[in-house]
C-alpha cells in the first residue's frame, strides 16, 4: 500500500520509542483508574456501603476528569503534553497511595474526597498524550493512531483485570514465591509503583515535538519551526467557536455513559447477579475479551475512518452508535450470565470504537499540533460528564434491582448516533489564519 507520508529515513523508530513511553504511562494511568472497579464490592462489604454510596464516588472521580480535562488541556497546550503528562503521573500516584491508606479509617468522604482529587489529575493524561502525538502523527495516520491510543488504553484495563483479582486470592510470584491474599487497599498502591516506573522512562526518553529529535514535522502547517505552544486567548476562540466541537463532544457523553457503566460495574454484576467468582475461569475469560474486542474495535474504526472514509469520523461513529443501540436492547431479553459475557463484550467493541476516533483522532483534527491539548480536553470532558451518570444514579438504580442494567445505556446510543448524522459530511480538521496565529 502506498504510504501516505514520506517520513525521512529514522522517522517511525524514533516515533516507536516516543510512543512506546507515552502510551506505557498512559496505560499505568489505567492501572490506577479501573482498579477501584476491581475492589469495589470488598469496600462496600468492608465499610457496609450501598451501590448509591460507592457511586458517589466514582461520579466525583467522573466529574473531576471532566473539569480537569477542560482546565489540563488548555495547560498542556500552553505547557507541553509531556509535562502535563508527568505532573498527572506524580498526582495519581500520591492519590493512589493515599486511597490505600485512607482503608485504615474508612471514611466515605476520605474516599470521594481523595478519588476526586487523583480523577483532576489523571485528567493530565489524555490532553497530554494527544498534544505531543498530534505533533507526531499526520492528519490520515491519526485515525490508526487512536487504534493504537485504545490498545494502550485496553492494556491497562486487561492487566488490572487479570492481575487484580489476583492480588485479592493469592499468587505465586516468578514461579517461586507464594504471595498470601493480600488486603484491597494493595490494589491502589501496586499501580502506584507501575506509574512511578514508567515516569521515569518517559521523563528520559519521550520529546513533545519530532523537531527535538532533529525529525521534520509531520503536519509542518499546523507548526512554527516545531513551536507547538499556543496563545490561551487564541486557542480557546478557534476551539469553543467551532461547531463540530459541541456535536462530537455531546456525542462522545453518550460514550461516556455507555463505556463507564460496563468498566464500572461488570464486575459487580458478575459477581451479585450471576453469582461468577473473580478467580473463575468464565470472570477471567470476560476480563481478556473486554480489552482485546474494545482494542480491536478501535483499531478497525480507526483504519477505516483514516482509508474508506478519508479522515471522516462521523459516519463510522453513526454506524457504531446505532449497532451498539440494538446490541443493547437485544442484551435486556437475556438473563443467563453466559448471554451477560457475550453481550458486554459486544458493547464494550462499539463503545470503545467511538472512543477512540471521536475523542482521539477527531480531537486532532480538530485542533492540530497546537491546539489538540484543548479540543481533547472540551471534548473528552463530556464523555467523562456523561459518565458520571454510570455512577451515583447508576448505582442507586442498581440499589434497586439489576435488572435496570442494560436499559439504563440504551437511550445514549440512539442520541449518539443521530449527533452524527448531522455531520456526516464533515473533516474535522481545523485550518486557516487563527491557527496559524496561535
Amino acid at each position: 500500500m502506498t504510504q501516505l507520508y514520506d517520513h525521512p529515513p529514522g522517522f517511525r523508530p524514533r516515533r516507536g520509542l516516543n510512543w512506546a513511553f507515552i502510551g506505557l504511562l498512559y496505560t499505568s494511568f489505567y492501572l490506577c483508574r479501573y482498579n477501584f472497579s476491581i475492589a469495589n464490592g470488598a469496600i462496600s462489604k468492608e465499610f457496609g456501603f450501598n451501590k448509591a454510596d460507592i457511586g458517589t464516588i466514582i461520579t466525583t472521580a467522573l466529574l473531576a476528569y471532566a473539569l480537569g480535562q477542560i482546565l489540563n488541556g488548555l495547560l498542556a497546550d500552553r505547557f507541553g503534553g509531556k509535562r502535563a503528562m508527568l505532573i498527572g503521573a506524580c498526582g495519581t500516584v500520591l492519590m493512589n497511595l493515599l486511597f490505600g491508606f485512607a482503608s485504615f479509617w474508612g471514611l466515605l468522604w476520605l474516599f470521594v474526597t481523595i478519588r476526586g482529587i487523583d480523577g483532576y489529575f489523571q485528567a493530565f493524561g489524555a490532553p497530554g498524550m494527544i498534544k505531543v502525538n498530534a505533533a507526531w502523527f499526520g492528519q490520515r495516520e491519526r485515525g490508526r493512531f487512536a487504534g493504537i491510543f485504545g490498545f494502550m488504553i485496553n492494556l491497562g484495563r486487561f492487566g488490572i483485570t487479570r492481575f487484580g483479582p489476583a492480588l485479592l486470592a493469592g499468587f505465586l510470584f516468578l514461579g517461586m514465591w507464594r504471595i498470601p491474599p493480600l488486603h484491597w487497599r494493595w490494589l491502589f498502591w501496586v499501580p502506584a509503583g507501575v506509574t512511578t516506573l514508567v515516569a521515569f522512562g518517559g521523563a528520559i526518553f519521550v520529546k513533545n515535538t519530532p523537531e527535538e529529535t532533529g525529525y521534520p514535522s509531520p503536519n509542518p502547517e499546523e507548526t512554527e519551526g516545531g513551536q507547538v505552544q499556543a496563545k490561551i486567548g487564541m486557542v480557546l476562540y478557534t476551539i469553543l467557536s467551532n461547531p463540530v466541537v459541541w456535536i462530537v463532544a455531546c456525542a462522545y457523553a453518550c460514550t461516556g455513559a455507555v463505556r463507564q457503566s460496563i468498566d464500572q460495574w461488570f464486575p459487580r454484576l458478575m459477581h451479585e447477579a450471576y453469582h461468577v467468582d473473580f478467580q473463575s475461569a468464565q470472570f477471567q475469560w470476560l476480563g481478556f475479551l473486554i480489552p482485546l474486542v474494545a482494542s480491536v474495535g478501535s483499531l478497525i474504526s480507526g483504519y477505516v475512518s483514516d482509508t474508506v472514509f478519508q479522515g471522516r469520523r462521523a459516519p463510522v461513529a453513526a454506524g457504531l452508535y446505532f449497532i451498539e443501540t440494538a446490541i443493547i436492547l437485544l442484551a435486556t431479553q437475556f438473563h443467563s450470565a453466559d448471554a451477560a459475557v457475550t453481550f458486554l463484550v459486544l458493547i464494550s467493541f462499539t463503545a470503545n470504537s467511538t472512543h477512540s476516533i471521536l475523542g482521539t483522532a477527531a480531537a486532532m483534527d480538530i485542533g492540530g499540533a497546537k491546539m489538540a491539548g484543548f479540543a481533547s480536553g472540551v471534548i473528552d470532558s463530556f464523555q467523562y460528564f456523561g459518565g458520571s451518570l454510570a455512577g451515583y444514579f447508576l448505582g442507586a438504580l442498581l440499589d434497586k434491582s439489576w435488572g435496570s442494567y442494560f436499559y439504563f445505556m440504551a437511550p445514549f446510543g440512539l442520541v449518539g448516533g443521530v449527533l452524527m448524522l448531522t455531520i456526516l459530511g464533515r473533516v474535522s480538521l481545523q485550518k486557516g489564519e487563527a491557527q496559524r496565529r496561535a
